[in-house]
């Protein structure tokens, strides 16, 4: 179940969609959500009448980010479903803490009680879920965990702050280990 975003129809017009998403998520991930509407313009290389044609409020635009990211967790839950079952969630996992990592920057502006984050959510564990249940079955995660505590869990350790990626990967490593029924 993907969650849907209103694309533009022309070619140069998505583009320009794109690269202010993709902008709009590294700035919100600097800044918080006060980061500058113009600065994201720029980082994407359009006019800020762009972006507003766009995302007429910041609002949209936070949305907007949200939801491209659930989707792209669902983009990477289908790329990686032939993997070995370990090897599928982990590269999930992966995906996810990106997730997270912009669900903290734009929490404070998203409305938890809204539709949108309600689909939000059924859209993530209808991605992630059977990636899940397929390595538990296949007897590599414990069987007393959940996917949620799984969630938690890595929600939980990614919202600190790490010196660098290398020791964020190494902290989220040991905890799947955790995770993982011995070999």
């Amino acid at each position: 179940m993907a969650v849907s975003v209103r694309r533009p129809q022309r070619a140069d017009a998505r583009r320009n969609f794109d690269a202010l998403l993709a902008a709009a998520r590294d700035a919100f991930a600097e800044n918080g959500t006060e980061a500058s509407l113009e600065d994201i313009a720029r980082r994407a290389g359009v006019g800020i009448g762009t972006l507003y044609r766009n995302f007429p409020t910041r609002q949209d635009l936070f949305e907007a980010v949200y939801v491209d990211e659930v989707n792209q967790l669902a983009e990477v839950a289908s790329s990686v479903a032939a993997l070995p079952p370990w090897e599928a969630l982990a590269a999930w996992l992966d995906r996810f803490v990106a997730y997270v990592a912009t669900k903290r920057a734009l929490v404070e502006a998203l409305n938890r009680e809204s539709e949108m984050f309600r689909a939000c959510r059924a859209a993530m564990y209808e991605a992630g879920e059977p990636l899940f249940q397929r390595a538990q079955e296949a007897g590599e995660v414990r069987t007393d965990a959940s996917f949620d505590d799984m969630l938690r869990m890595v929600s939980g350790l990614t919202s600190g702050a790490f010196i660098d990626a290398a020791q964020r990967d190494r902290v989220l490593g040991f905890a799947l280990a955790g995770l993982r029924v011995p070999a």
